[in-house]
Formats: structure tokens, sequence, C-alpha cells
């Protein structure tokens, strides 16, 4: 074996120029599937950070009382009276839950709240708003509140509100100005703009109001428990799992935020089976080029093949020399692209930087390995016709050429 290793090897050196060219092209598709692996890799986690990002990975809400239904002797249903509609429903054993959720692996911040609808008041100017009550300190646990704020503090504190920048530029609001919020209970309180943040989320800029906790239950009047209990895991692919652990450990109905997010999710899969195949393109071209060169190296040492075979050399070892060959071709162009796609990422910024406008590329997904172990596998199978053309070469028509 290591004397066919060394013939390979000879074989490679002879031509120096050819071999160059070829290892250089098997370069190039491996560089070109690694830049697309962290293309591909690096889009779908722009994605999700942009719509996943900030919001709740695992949701617990507190379940509406079920209305009061009067069903006659027959069966028939006569009315459905609501009950309990004037207040709100709630997590009352909130406090409780807080600290064993927390305890759960994967997760990495939790928020208690309590949110509803209302109404921002300022003169004649009324805006429909989603209030939403945070526990100071964890203002920024789910939404990043504090990378978003552009004017004042994300601090919420009593008396105080912080809202998106195109509610208070459609109210003409100015930081330290006072505006009156009321709730959908027509409870009202005059509240100071603290901070205005500006998220690029157009839905939550223009509609969103944030309050701290003991001012959304008095909004509410909920004197105590939350409406929802909001969760922040360090992988949000572990949704799922994660939040069937916290139904187990809880009894709460959690809910993970792919529930609902199944045309995203399909998307997702899309794009990633756009990746396999253009990878696998890349491969293709590869393993053509692999085996052309090799073909052509054949029919080229014709005459030594001849010689080889007429020395007492089997076919088995004709066959072995030449896959040798291929093996290190596609060792030698697979470092080589990998070592030239790195480099050529290096110069992108890395996920947790990624920014509007450019190209998400993710160094940490370029698939290094499994690309040079690819191009290896694949440059043995493109020559293996070429190792089983040189073995059927008859060594006294070959020398005789």
């Amino acid at each position: 074996m290591l004397y066919a290793l060394k013939i390979a090897l000879r074989y490679l050196s002879a031509n120096k120029a050819q071999t160059a060219l070829l290892v250089s092209g098997v370069a190039v598709g491996v560089f070109i599937f690694i830049f697309m692996s962290a293309l591909i890799g690096g889009l779908a986690e722009f994605i999700l950070a942009r719509t996943v990002g900030d919001i709740s990975h695992v949701t617990i809400k507190a379940e509406d009382r079920d209305p009061a239904i009067l069903i006659a002797a027959d069966g028939h249903i006569l009315a459905v009276t609501e009950r309990g509609r004037a207040r709100t429903a709630t997590l009352a054993e909130a406090a409780t839950f807080v600290p064993l959720i927390e305890a759960v692996p994967g997760v990495t911040a939790v928020s208690p709240q309590v949110g509803g609808a209302g109404f921002l008041m300022r003169g004649a100017q009324v805006a429909q708003v989603s209030v939403t009550g945070l526990e100071p300190g964890r203002e920024s646990a789910i939404l990043n509140l504090d990378g978003y704020i552009v004017e004042g503090a994300a601090r919420l504190g009593s008396g105080t509100v912080v809202l998106g920048r195109r509610l208070t530029d459609d109210l003409s609001l100015r930081l330290g100005q006072t505006v009156r919020l009321q709730s959908s209970g027509g409870v009202s309180m005059v509240l100071t703009l603290s901070g205005i943040f500006d998220t690029g989320n157009g839905m939550i800029d223009a509609s969103t109001a944030f309050v701290a906790l003991p001012t959304a239950r008095t909004l509410f009047a909920l004197p105590q428990g939350v409406t929802r209990i909001e969760i922040k895991l360090a992988d949000l692919n572990a949704a799922d799992a994660t939040a069937l652990r916290i139904r187990a450990l809880t009894g709460l109905d959690a809910v993970p935020w792919t529930d609902g997010a199944e045309q995203l999710m399909e998307a997702l899969n899309a794009q990633a089976q756009t990746g396999y195949f253009l990878k696998g393109f890349a491969l293709i071209t590869i393993v053509i080029g692999v085996a052309s060169a090799l073909l052509l190296s054949t029919y080229r040492r014709r005459p030594e093949i001849g010689i080889m075979r007429a020395m007492g050399a089997g076919r088995g070892f004709v066959i072995f020399v030449f896959v040798t060959q291929g093996a290190l071709v596609g060792l030698m162009g697979g470092v080589a692209g990998a070592v030239l796609g790195y480099l050529a990422l290096l110069p992108f910024p890395p996920r947790d930087d990624f920014r509007v406008g450019t190209l998400p590329m993710d160094i940490t997904q370029g698939s290094y390995g499994l690309a040079i172990t690819l191009t290896v596998i694949g440059a043995v199978l493109a020559s293996i016709l070429p190792a089983r053309a040189a073995a059927r070469v008859d060594p006294v028509t070959a020398i005789g050429q």
C-alpha cells in the first residue's frame, strides 16, 4: 500500500501544472460549498432573529373564563352569556412559577406581564394601543428595549410610560411630556413619557405602550397575578421541547412560538432545500472535474500501467493507485478550499451584529469539515471509473504503444 501511495504521489508531481489546476478546481468547488453554507445558514439566522428574536419563545397565558351556556331540554342552545368579563383572567400564582421556570435548562429570561387594550389620549388626539406592564428590572428580558431606545431610558417606574417612535410622532409627543392612558375597563392614569424606542417594526412602534407592572395592575384592576408569562430561550429551536417540560413542571399551558408559525417554518425549509441543491451542484462539479482529469491521466500513462502490469502488479493494485490519487486530489483541494472559504468569511460581522442591507454571512456555519469529507468521498468515487479503466489495460498492447 505504501508503494501504491508513492506511485500516486509521483503521478501527481510529474505534471505539476495539471495537478495544480485540478486541485484549484476542487478548491473553488469547496469554496462555493462553504460560501453557500455560510450564506444560507446566516440568512436563516437573520430571518429568525428579525422575526423571533424579540418575541417570547414560550408563552403562558391566563385562560379566559368559559361563557355560561343555556341549553334547552331538547339539546338546542338557547343563549350564551359571558361571565366575568369585567375582570381580566389572571395567573394568580405567577410569583410561585417564575423561579421554577427560570431553573429550566435553556431558559435565559422570564418576564411576568400584565397586558390589555387601551387608549392613549393627548388633547383631542386618541390612539388605540396595546398596553404591556413589565416588571421593573426585566424591561429588556424579551424585547430588547435597552437596545432600541433612541431617547430617554427603558427603565420603567411609577407614573412613566415608554412609547414607540411612530406613536410619539403621530401624537406629537416629546420626552418628558405627559399623556393620559386609559384601559379598556375605563381606568385612566396620567403618565410621563420617559423613553422612546424604535424597533423598525411598524406594528410595535405605532401601537405599543410599556408601563411598569404596578401601573398596569392599576389600569386593569388586577390586584395580584399576571395575564401572561413570556419566556426567552438560549436556543429558539428548542421551544417545543422546553414548552413540554414547563407544562410537566407547572401544569400550565406553555405554548411555543412555533405554534402558528407554519408559514415561516415552511419558508425556512424551502430555503434550506435550495441551499442543498446549490451545494449538491458544487459537489457534482468537483466529481466531474476529478473524473475527467484522471481519465486523461489514465490514457497518457497507458505504457507505464502496462509495465506495472507486466511486472506482476495486479488489477487491484492499479485501481488502488488511481483511487489514492483521486483521494489526494480531493484532500488537497478540500483543505485549500476550506482555508480560502474561512479567510473570505472573516471580514463579515458575526451573527450577533447582522445589520439590514448587508450579507448575513455566518462564518460558524461554513460546514468546513463536512465540505472536506464530502469532497474526498466525491473524489474517490470519481476516480473509480478511471481506475477500472486503467486496470483493464492489456500489458502487451500498452507496452507496444
